[in-house]
């Protein structure tokens, strides 16, 4: 059976990153690497390890680059909360970014929100009880 692992993103400042990932977003550090020979540094962040499972996050720090271009192809990450009221009043008091504060999608009931990394990566914030229904 296959398994997503992990989705990539390169980031301009890893520390800043690990940081947003962990303290404002909840998310663990599960590990980190450094290759000095093609100089980078790799950190996975997730709410629990790939073997239990669990879709994690590859942060790309290529050393030397502060910003990238986010183009128009990505659109965002998206994460199951059980109440997203309550989650963007802490990323909120954390000093994460909401850009857009929780309710129901356009046209339908599921309730969403928005918030963005230091990167300007967009999170999809989803009331975990209409998960499975998809938007609407």
């Amino acid at each position: 059976m296959s398994q997503l692992l992990h989705t990539m993103i390169r980031v301009g400042n890893l520390e800043r990153s690990i940081e947003f990932y962990t303290q404002v977003m909840g998310m663990k550090l599960l590990r980190q690497s450094e290759n000095a020979e093609y100089q980078y540094t790799l950190a996975f962040v997730g709410f629990g390890e790939e073997s239990t499972g669990q879709a994690v996050i590859e942060l790309t720090y290529n050393w030397g680059t502060e910003n990238y271009d986010l183009g128009t192809g990505f659109g965002h990450l998206a994460i199951g909360e059980e109440d997203i009221y309550q989650r963007c009043d802490a990323i909120a008091a954390a000093g994460g970014k909401v850009t857009r504060a929780p309710g129901p999608v356009a046209g339908g009931s599921t309730e969403i929100a928005f918030v963005e990394d230091p990167d300007g990566y967009k999170i999809e914030l989803i009331q975990k009880k209409a998960m499975s229904e998809g938007l609407g």
